[in-house]
C-alpha cells in the first residue's frame, strides 16, 4: 500500500524485477482518488476508516487470504489499521517507515527540520506563518531539503518516484495530513495505536531508513516495560522511502541499493498478546 497520503503505486514498480523472480506474486493498487483509481473527488470519502476498509474490498475483490500486507509510511499507517479490524485474514505484516502515532510521526520530521540551516527554517517559517504552503518557492525548499534527502538520495531520482510523487493528489493529501510534513493537522491529527499494538498477533515486521551521517538512529527508540505479566515495546522510527521504491525496472536491487543503512525489527506478536522482538540486524551497506 502506497504512501501519501494521496500518491500511488508507481514508486513500488522496482519490487516487479525482484519479487516475481523468486517466485513471490503480489499485487498494488491505487487508492480511493489517486492515479489509476477512480476520483470522486468528495472529500467526505477520505478518512481513515474509509480507506481501511477500501483494502479489505480489495483482499475480497482479489480472493486473497493468509496474505502478507505492505504498507508505506501512510499505508504503514492504513497496514496498522488493517490488522486491527481484519488480521484474520493475514499471515503477516510489514510495517514500512510508519510509527503508530501521527504525534511521533511529526516530532521526527521536525527533528529533520532542526537540522536545517537557519535561513532554511526562516524561509520555511516565513511561508507557514504567512499560510503560503502552496507557493512553489515553498514546495522547492521541501523537494531539495527534505524529499531529496530523506526520501529518496538518488541523483537523478528514478522514473517510477518521478511518476509517483508528479502524480500526487494534494487534495487527499492536505485533508487527511494537512499542509506539509511537518503539521498533522487534518485528519490523521491525534491519530495514536500505540496502546493497541499488542492487540496485533500476527508476526509483523518493521523497517526504516538511517540517513548515514545523521543521528536518526535514534528514531528506532525500543523502550521496554518489564514486568512479571507483560512486556511491551515501542519501536519508532524515522519516515523515509521505503529502499525498494527507488529501483528502477530491469535493475536488481543489489545494483540500486547504495549507501544506506537499514534496521529491520521482526516482531513476534504470538505469544500471549505479548510483544517479542524475534529478531534484529542491520546491514552496513545494501548494495
Amino acid at each position: 500500500m502506497h504512501g501519501g497520503p494521496g500518491a500511488d503505486h508507481r514508486y513500488f514498480e522496482g519490487f516487479e524485477d525482484s519479487l516475481p523472480l523468486n517466485g513471490i506474486e503480489f499485487y498494488y493498487y491505487d487508492q480511493l482518488d489517486s492515479t489509476n483509481s477512480e476520483k470522486p473527488d468528495d472529500p467526505a470519502l477520505w478518512t481513515i476508516q474509509r480507506y481501511t476498509d477500501e483494502v479489505e474490498a480489495v483482499r475480497k475483490g482479489l480472493g486473497l487470504d493468509d496474505f502478507y500486507l505492505l504498507g508505506h509510511s501512510w499505508g504503514g499507517l492504513l497496514a496498522i489499521e488493517y490488522a486491527l479490524k481484519y488480521q484474520q485474514h493475514l499471515r503477516g505484516l510489514v510495517n514500512s517507515n510508519m510509527a503508530a502515532s501521527a504525534d511521533c510521526f511529526v516530532k521526527q520530521v521536525s527533528k529533520l527540520r532542526s537540522q536545517f540551516p537557519d535561513d532554511v527554517r526562516a524561509k520555511l517559517e516565513l511561508y507557514e506563518n504567512a499560510n503560503k504552503t502552496d507557493d512553489p518557492a515553498f514546495q522547492k525548499l521541501l523537494l531539495e531539503r527534505l524529499y531529496k534527502i530523506f526520501i529518496c538520495r538518488l541523483d537523478p531520482w528514478p522514473d517510477p518516484v518521478l511518476r509517483s510523487l508528479g502524480g500526487w493528489n494534494q487534495h487527499v493529501y492536505k485533508v487527511l495530513q494537512g499542509r506539509s510534513e511537518f503539521e498533522a493537522t487534518g485528519r490523521m491529527k491525534g491519530w495514536n495505536r500505540w496502546n493497541d499494538l499488542p492487540k496485533i498477533k500476527v508476526r509483523t515486521l518493521t523497517m526504516g531508513g538511517i540517513k548515514a551521517g545523521c543521528s536518526l538512529a535514534r528514531s528506532f527508540d525500543l523502550r521496554f516495560s518489564a514486568s512479571s505479566r507483560s512486556r511491551k515495546i515501542f519501536a519508532r522510527y524515522i519516515f523515509g522511502m521505503l529502499r525498494l521504491a527507488s529501483l528502477t525496472r530491469n535493475r536488481f536491487a543489489s545494483d540500486r541499493f547504495r549507501s544506506c543503512d537499514e534496521w529491520m525489527f521482526e516482531v513476534n506478536f504470538r505469544q500471549a498478546g505479548l510483544n517479542e522482538v524475534a529478531g534484529a540486524r542491520r546491514t552496513e551497506s545494501c548494495g
